[in-house]
């Protein structure tokens, strides 16, 4: 059993480092948290040095590498920026779906598009009458000679206000039990007449990252706008959900790391009482707490990676790799406020910042709820 990373591997992580350190600038980082805007020139940046989509084969643009070769560049991505790092993880969201199932010319026409930075991808998937549960659609697509036509509302859609097309999950049979027998994956580009998105408000935190309801009324696209087969559209998205669970765990983990380098740094320099906040033993020990989670969270972040590019599914390894990542940042960052005192409550310490970017890890992409019952439903033996 080897736990080194390969020469190639440590190049790759050691790039998105130095890229993120020399680009993502606190100033900026603020500025489009401030505005609520996603930060294009990095993106294109990211995109122009390989960082996107290094995970798509040759032919499609990418450079043919691993999920495990992608969490690396995320997790240094978000190390550095809580924000910036998880709206660059995320322009890319659910494109895999048509790496995996897309007929040849979506795959050529759409996925070098988005490794090149000339397309944001967005998947709608979750509804508001259902949440994490994607098992019933009321987002439907129906034939009418060669088009599909599409009614219904997605909503929590990320990417939504920004996206140049949306990989939506659409009921196309009624009839069938259960419902996710009958479901669909159709590609919607921007523009389409009947096509509407709306800003869900104000959030808590990815603030660079859109978040939008996306509204279908009547929407039109061809019968080829079907991506895999009919019928298998919840496999399909089941399937990116093993593989995009394990980014999300990616993101958390980067955010656990840069939260906790942030406080290290603190409580070496900050002095109470006539000595360093790290020579106090509670600080040491939360320390010490918080270095422990993060290893562990790496560890299974990195399995569930690897166990992925194997070519193995396993949701239960996902999702415990997604839950305990994303515990883990949102324990982290707190206890980095915490060691800040009243300085990590101001913005200017960038670990409210982290915290409040920590917790949509365990919501979006399945709940923690969700992710515990996807664990404990593969250990329980079924009667």
């Amino acid at each position: 059993m080897d736990f080194e990373l390969t020469t190639e591997q440590k190049d790759i992580q050691e790039a998105a480092r130095k890229f993120a350190k020399g680009e993502f600038t606190r100033d900026l980082a603020m500025q489009h948290e401030q505005e609520h805007s996603f930060p294009r020139s990095i993106w294109k940046k990211a995109c122009e040095l390989g960082f996107v989509g290094l995970h798509f084969p040759d032919d499609c643009g990418g450079s043919g590498l691993g999920v495990l070769e992608n969490s690396l560049v995320v997790e240094e991505f978000c190390r550095r920026d809580s924000g910036i790092g998880t709206a660059l993880a995320l322009c890319d969201f659910s494109s895999e779906i048509i790496m995996r199932h897309g007929t040849g010319e979506q795959k050529k026409r759409l996925l070098p598009a988005v490794v090149s930075g000339e397309m944001i991808s967005a998947g709608a998937f979750t509804e508001p009458n259902h949440g994490s549960d994607i098992t019933r659609m009321d987002t439907r697509a129906e034939k009418k000679g060669d088009k599909w036509v599409l009614n219904g509302t997605k909503t929590f859609i990320t990417n939504g206000g920004i996206a140049d097309f949306f990989i939506v999950l659409c009921q196309v049979d009624m009839e069938v039990k259960p419902a996710y027998r009958g479901m669909a994956v159709i590609l919607v580009e921007k523009g389409a007449k009947g096509l509407s998105t709306e800003d869900v408000g104000d959030k808590m935190g990815i603030k660079m990252t859109s978040t939008t309801e996306v509204s279908f009324d009547n929407v039109e696209v061809p019968l080829e706008n079907l991506i895999g087969e009919e019928g298998k559209g919840f496999y399909h998205v089941l399937e990116f959900f093993d593989e995009s669970r394990v980014e999300i765990a990616a993101t958390a983990l980067g955010i656990a790391q840069g939260a906790f380098d942030r406080a290290l740094a603190y409580s070496e320099e900050r002095e109470q009482f006539g000595r360093r906040l790290a020579d106090f033993q509670v600080t040491q020990h939360k320390l010490a707490d918080m270095a422990t989670m993060i290893e562990a969270a790496r560890l299974v972040t990195y399995k569930a990676a690897w166990n992925f590019d194997q070519g193995r599914i396993d949701p239960k390894l996902t999702s415990m790799a997604k839950y305990t990542a994303g515990r883990t940042a949102v324990l982290v960052a707190d206890e980095a406020i915490q060691i800040h005192g009243g300085y990590g409550y101001i913005t200017e310490y960038e670990v409210e910042r982290f915290y409040r970017d920590a917790k949509i890890a365990e919501i979006y992409e399945g709940t923690k709820e969700i992710q515990k019952h996807t664990i404990a439903g593969a250990l329980i033996s079924k009667k």
